[in-house]
């Protein structure tokens, strides 16, 4: 004679599941950025047409001119994967504006081809 596994061990596990559902449900919000956030402010005004300074974004931000270069190359190009576009004119500030989304998988083929 066979036994059954009782619905009592199932019970047992649920509260597993569902932590473990929790913990999935937290970590897809934790990913998505907040559009109040110091980073969303930064990606509002590098999104527009005009684009925007350095000297804006520290004022807007309160971060230092070096933790604005950084969070170019660290969260808009790298993370976000975006093409992050500069230009100088003469007597003013350089402006940097989001130009195109670049894809992934694309950058990694042109790496592979050479």
């Amino acid at each position: 004679m066979t036994k059954r596994k009782s619905s009592k061990a199932s019970k047992v596990n649920a509260p597993a599941r569902q932590a473990h559902n929790d913990s999935q449900a937290r970590k897809a919000v934790a990913s998505m950025p907040r559009t109040t956030s110091k980073q969303a402010e930064v990606i509002d005004m590098l999104s527009s047409s005009q684009g925007t300074t350095i000297p804006a974004i520290v004022t807007v931000t309160g971060w230092q001119q070096h933790s604005v270069r950084g969070f170019f190359a660290g969260v808009v190009r790298k993370k976000l994967g975006l093409t992050l576009a500069s230009e100088k004119k003469e007597g003013a500030d350089r402006v940097y504006r989001i130009v195109a989304s670049r894809s992934k998988g694309k950058a990694h083929a042109v790496r592979g081809a050479a």
